[in-house]
């Protein structure tokens, strides 16, 4: 799943704890074990999450899991990286476009 141990796996039970409720951005990648392009893009969710420590919280939900927070947020692509501040999406990427996941971090950060 993750190289980091800045990066915690998370289901539908944890998500409104840990993302809805958490203080500051918390990062989250909706990525499935089959998806080449979630593959691709876990070095660079590793990178973020080692890169910003204590700033942004970063998990990942397995769509194939946990659909209910899948369905509630409209996934329909993966991955989708999600960025939320005080319960709130702020601003997403869909797909492996690392420069564009850096710059959405950097800039709600």
């Amino acid at each position: 799943m993750s190289e980091s141990k800045n990066v915690s796996a998370i289901t539908d039970a944890d998500f409104e704890k840990d993302v809805l409720k958490a203080e500051g951005p918390v990062l989250v990648d909706f990525w499935a074990a089959w998806c080449a392009p979630c593959r691709l893009v876990a070095p660079v969710i590793d990178e973020i999450a080692d890169s910003y420590g204590s700033k942004v919280k970063v998990f990942k939900m397995d769509v194939d899991g946990n659909s209910g927070t899948a369905h509630k947020y409209g996934i329909r692509s993966i991955p989708t990286i999600m960025l939320f501040k005080n319960g709130v999406v702020v601003d997403q990427v869909i797909g492996a476009n690392a420069s564009m996941i850096k710059s959405m971090v950097e800039k709600n950060t």
